[in-house]
């Protein structure tokens, strides 16, 4: 019963961002233009005299690290999702959920998960087209195991991103605008390393520990935003 009604969310959620999904496929491909400027500059600096690459990259390397800066950001990246809860924090909208058998981050957690269906699926063109042009300097994974680990990393990576912007959004329970702290922490989301072997095992098995720190966080910001909310008279 439980698991029906977050189903449910998840089914307006998809419904809802369906409608816009022309929104998600312009804010996509205009997202694609910084990412071309910044294959041209280092095209520009790859092709300087002695420009032979530096800390184990070269020209191909870093075009594949910038591609996969694109694909996981399409991925996991949460759209819209702090505003709106800060919206509903701030209108009073928050007020509904207080006396509904619904756990708000559960129900945050649907309109996530539909959210990212319906992106992935209206811009995957556009990366395939992208990924297809510059096919050279691609370098995939020649076993199963590594396209395995890579996606349990990338939906931890998912959660993680969603929790962290469901805390940021929390603290519209004190603060009016909370713009400046979700850009300055989003600004160090983009660092992405180069992992083998045991490596690979202890990152993922640390990752998994920040999943678990961000869900805490997250339901840690709810409790005492809500004591905050309800002491003031919300």
């Amino acid at each position: 019963m439980n698991l029906a009604k977050y189903v449910s969310v998840f089914n307006i959620g998809l419904q809802n961002t369906f409608v816009y999904r022309w929104n998600y496929f312009l804010r996509a491909l205009f997202g694609l233009i910084p990412l071309a400027g910044t294959i041209f500059l280092w095209r520009a600096i790859f092709q300087e005299p002695g420009g032979k690459g530096f800390g184990g990259y070269d020209y191909g390397s870093m075009i594949y690290y910038y591609l996969l800066t694109i694909l996981v950001s399409n991925l996991v990246t949460p759209t819209e999702d702090d505003w709106q809860i800060a919206a509903d924090i701030r209108e009073g909208q928050i007020n509904s959920f207080l006396t509904k058998p619904l756990n708000y981050l559960g129900y945050r957690t649907g309109i996530f998960l539909a959210g990212r269906l319906v992106y992935t699926t209206v811009t995957i063109i556009p990366i395939a087209l992208i990924f297809f042009y510059f096919r050279d300097y691609i370098r995939l994974p020649s076993d199963v195991a590594s396209y395995l680990l890579s996606i349990g990393s990338l939906i931890m990576a998912a959660f993680i991103q969603f929790f962290i912007t469901y805390s940021l959004a929390m603290m519209a329970f004190w603060i009016l605008e909370i713009s400046t702290i979700i850009f300055i922490v989003y600004s160090f989301e983009y660092f992405l390393g180069r992992l083998q072997g045991a490596e690979l095992i202890q990152a993922l098995a640390i990752q998994a520990c920040w999943l678990v720190v961000t869900w805490a966080i997250a339901q840690f910001m709810w409790k005492r935003g809500l004591g905050h909310y309800q002491a003031v008279g919300g």
